[in-house]
This record gives structure tokens, sequence and C-alpha cells, in this order.
């Protein structure tokens, strides 16, 4: 019960931090301009069509009215439609849905490869401190985090297609152009073979994931070099070593667990950021998810897909911080969260 009240709290102290945000973004994105301003410089426009779109837009009343009229509209699910040339007032719902699962499908998996291999070479790097290994996990945690996250993906794609060419040699060349929609298919495991289709789909997540890990991976190491190394020199981690526990079990029993604790802390928020981050890595390899659908939105001055995927990106911080915040109970039985 302890734990449900916990819960039941931090989600209403974020509704209303949710709702600030919201109507925040939205006087922004309706200060953008006019949505229909493209539609209606058209030649042949049909001006009187367009007026009764602004109007089921709600673009002649006031902005407070406009943004409780929304708001009531996206808590039942109803997010608007698309203004975008060639939409066809699609509904926003389904398509900001369909573009988080295709980014959700590179963030998530390449998220928990670089914490997995962040943490683990932070340990080793703090167990066996000054050594060659933490010298080369410095090193390369120094590097990456010198390079922009843009930059990282060119050269891999670049080096990938036109230097090295395995990408053409592998018959991948094409995946890197739309992925998710080539190899999440059924029909490619059929007439590829299972082994063929596997080696397309790991063609095709491999660089867009070590891009996206690169960075990511360097704050983990970093991170949990410096908290393995505070725990290790604690008070009690001296005394366990005193009453003679062996060295593996005081590492993992004992130091690893509290080591977590700032780890936990900066995957919530580092989550969030990668999140918004794929935007580069997604352009660049032309993955349809959240990037692509953010650009469009913006090109076009389509607000209602604007604010779907303001909104979308909100929530996900704020339940990784949330989940983040039940972790340190489980990590730490100090911390209490009755």
């Amino acid at each position: 019960m302890n734990l449900l009240w916990y819960v039941l709290r931090r989600v209403a102290i974020s509704i209303p931090v949710l709702l600030v945000g919201t109507f925040l973004c939205f006087v922004m994105v309706a200060g953008a301009g006019d949505p229909l301003a493209e539609a209606r410089g058209r030649p042949g426009a049909n001006i009187e069509a367009i007026n009764r779109l602004g109007e089921r837009l709600g673009l002649d009343k006031p902005l407070i009215v406009r943004y409780f009229s929304w708001l009531g509209n996206f808590v039942t699910g109803d997010w608007g439609v698309s203004v975008a040339q060639g939409a066809a007032q699609e509904p926003v719902y389904p398509k900001v849905m369909s573009a988080l699962g295709v980014t959700i499908n590179l963030v998530l998996g390449a998220s928990v490869f670089a914490l997995v291999l962040g943490v683990l070479v932070g340990v080793i790097a703090a167990v066996r401190q000054y050594s060659i290994v933490d010298y080369i996990a410095t090193t390369l945690a120094f590097i990456l985090f010198s390079m922009p996250i843009f930059c990282i993906a060119i050269v891999l794609k670049q080096y990938a297609i036109e230097v090295n060419g395995w990408v053409r040699d592998l018959g991948l060349t094409e995946w890197l152009g739309n992925p998710w929609l080539k190899t999440s298919s059924p029909e490619n495991l059929q007439s590829d073979g299972f082994g063929d289709f596997l080696v397309k789909v790991v063609g095709a997540y491999l660089l867009p994931t070590l891009s996206i890990m690169a960075i990511s991976f360097a704050a983990y190491s970093r991170f949990q070099r410096a908290s393995m190394l505070d725990e290790l020199n604690a008070d009690y981690v001296r005394t366990a070593r005193a009453k003679g526990l062996t060295s593996s079990r005081v590492i993992w029993r004992h130091a690893f667990r509290n080591a977590l604790i700032p780890v936990t802390t900066l995957f919530s928020v580092n989550f969030g950021a990668v999140l918004t981050g794929a935007i580069i890595t997604e352009r660049v390899f032309n993955w349809n998810g959240m990037g692509t659908l953010l650009v469009d939105a913006v090109d076009h001055n389509d607000p209602n897909v604007l604010m779907g995927w303001l909104v979308v990106i909100a929530i996900s911080v704020v339940v990784a911080n949330l989940l983040a915040d039940l972790v340190y109970g489980v990590l730490d039985p100090r911390i209490r969260v009755g």
C-alpha cells in the first residue's frame, strides 16, 4: 500500500507539470503562424473549404478557449487531424503512435545495450583502477563525448557504404533507405528465409543503434566508474573486507547495488534526451519515426501533430523518472517510498 500511495502521489504531482508544459507548448505552437497559410496560397485553393477546416480546428476562437478545447479532446483520444499537404486530414493519434513504435524499437534497444555495456565497463575500470583497461575505457569515453551524435552517425554510414563497402557486399544498401518497413514484413521472412531475414534486420538496426549507443555508453561508463570508486572506498566496504568476505561478494553484493543509484538517475534523464536526440539519427538513416514526424510537422506548421509529438515526449520523460524512483527502493533498502 505504501508503494501504491507513493506512485499515486508522483502521478498527482506530474499532472500539473504536464498541464503547464502542454499549455506552454500550445502557446508556442499557436504563435508559429497560421497552419492553413500554405493551403490558402496554393493555386486554385478552395477558400471556403479551407475556412471550414479552420473552424473545425478552432482557429477562429481565442487562444485559451482553443487550448482547453484541445485538452478535452486530447484526453478522450481525439488528437485532431493533420493539416499537412497530402495528409488528407489524417487523424493524428495513429500517425504519432506509428512513428513512436518505430523510434521505441530503435531507442529502447540502443539504450539497454548502452546501459549494460556502460555499467559493465565502468565497474571493471573502477575495480582495476589505473590499469590498461581503465585507461582504454577512459580514452574511449572522452573520444565519444567529444563527438556530436550526427557526426558519429554520418561517419558510420559513410564508412560502411563507401569506404569499407560491407553493406553493399551483404546486399543491405536498400535497407538503409527505409529499414522499418522493409525488415518487419512477414512476406520478407517467407521469401528470404530466416537466415537472410535475420542478417537484413541486423544490418538495418546495426548502424543507427551504434550511433545512439555511443554517447550514452560514454556517459554510463564514466558515471558508473566514479560511483563505483566512491563505494569501494566507503567504510561499509572496508568493514565487509575486514570480515573476510570474498572480493567478488563485496563488489557485486554490496558496492555494486549502491553504485547503480546515480546511474539509474542518469538513465531516466538520458532516456528522454535519447528519444528526442534520435531525430538526427533517424534523418541520417532515413527511419520514419518520431524524428521524421517532427521535421515534417515543423515544415508544414502542423499544430496537432506537433502537440501530439510534444505530449508523448513529455509523458515518456515523466514515466521514465517515475520508474527510476521505484528502482531506487529496490537497489537500496534504506530508501523507503512510503
